[in-house]
């Protein structure tokens, strides 16, 4: 656990270094003349990091510069929850403000700004990008946002977190590895709403909508083994030719996306840290492979590692 507490102007450069150290590396710029007072407070879940940062109004960077520094440091997706006043996130050119309840979502990989024009009290989840399973399209498409407490995943992740932050501090570490796997599919499950929805809203895709329904039809239906753009077509009332001119401007054909998906969600459930992990054939199965050297095949060329190998440095990260 990392607490740091300061009340004078001139050690605000003391509590950015108290984020820095705790999160990753940031400039904090007090935004008004009084005294600045400022709390950090962290601990790990497994390889989550979750931190309650409270302070007067502030302008919080990750610079260019500062992500130089440490060319090797490994990407990390952090999700703001907005306890009490605003957050106006800018990055990638996108501007997203949350208010109390909201989230912002950002990628450290990339500078990134977070305005708080007011005392804030925020907490910050940060784990490693490469454990989301979403395409890199994906997460370009979601950075940069903001959803309110009330709106697709922020009734359901807001709430969570909130409650993880609050008690973190005692969970056993067994408790925490599971607890992080559950933060990784519902921030996983951010990123699609968000990145569909941007997708939606192309100029240059009239038929979002019903692209993002059949997103989500595939979504529910990953473990059957006969999910095929002709099933898919069918409940959708479209030819497979139709179909696949949908997908025209989505980057994946129809049965790449449905793969993977799947992958994406074996490799999730494989790199969970737990006393009784599950079988790389149960795995498979239970996402719609038949064929476990098809799936063995398949995950080795998406991820340079055999599913095997996969669980085992899963398995053995520290976080």
């Amino acid at each position: 656990m990392t607490t740091a507490l300061v009340a004078d102007e001139e050690k605000a450069a003391f509590w950015s270094g108290a984020v820095s150290r705790t999160l990753v590396p940031v400039e904090v710029l007090p935004l008004t003349g009084r005294p600045f007072d400022g709390l950090v407070e962290s601990h790990r879940l497994g390889y989550v990091r979750i931190s309650t940062l409270e302070a007067d109004a502030a302008r919080v960077s990750r610079t260019a510069d500062l992500i130089a520094r440490a060319p090797h440091s490994e990407p990390q997706v952090g999700v703001g929850v907005q306890v009490a006043g605003r957050a106006v996130l800018e990055q990638d050119g996108r501007r997203a403000e949350a208010l109390p309840g909201g989230l912002v979502l950002y990628d450290t990989a990339r500078p990134y700004a977070v305005d708080y024009p007011e005392r804030f009290r925020t907490h910050l989840v940060h784990l490693p990008r490469r454990l989301l399973g979403v395409p890199e399209r994906d997460l370009r498409h979601a950075i940069g946002a903001a959803v309110s407490g009330r709106d697709g995943c922020g009734p359901v992740l807001a709430p969570f977190l909130g409650v993880l932050a609050a008690s973190a501090h005692s969970l056993p570490a067994p408790v925490g590895d599971r607890l992080a796997g559950s933060v990784a599919d519902l921030v996983s499950a951010l990123v699609a709403q968000l990145a569909e929805g941007r997708s939606a809203d192309r100029p240059d895709n009239p038929n979002g909508h019903l692209v993002r329904r059949v997103r989500e039809y595939i979504d529910r239906r990953l473990g059957d083994p006969e999910l095929t753009p002709e099933r898919i077509a069918q409940a959708h009332h479209i030819s497979v030719r139709y179909l696949h001119r949908l997908f025209e401007h989505e980057g994946v054909t129809v049965s790449r996306l449905v793969q993977q998906r799947r992958l994406e969600a074996c490799a999730r459930e494989l790199g969970r840290r737990g006393r009784t992990a599950p079988t790389v054939s149960a795995v498979a199965q239970r996402w719609g492979f038949v064929n476990p050297a098809h799936f063995s095949r398949t995950f080795r060329a998406a991820y340079g590692v055999s599913p095997r190998e996969w669980s085992a440095r899963r398995a053995d990260d520290p976080g």
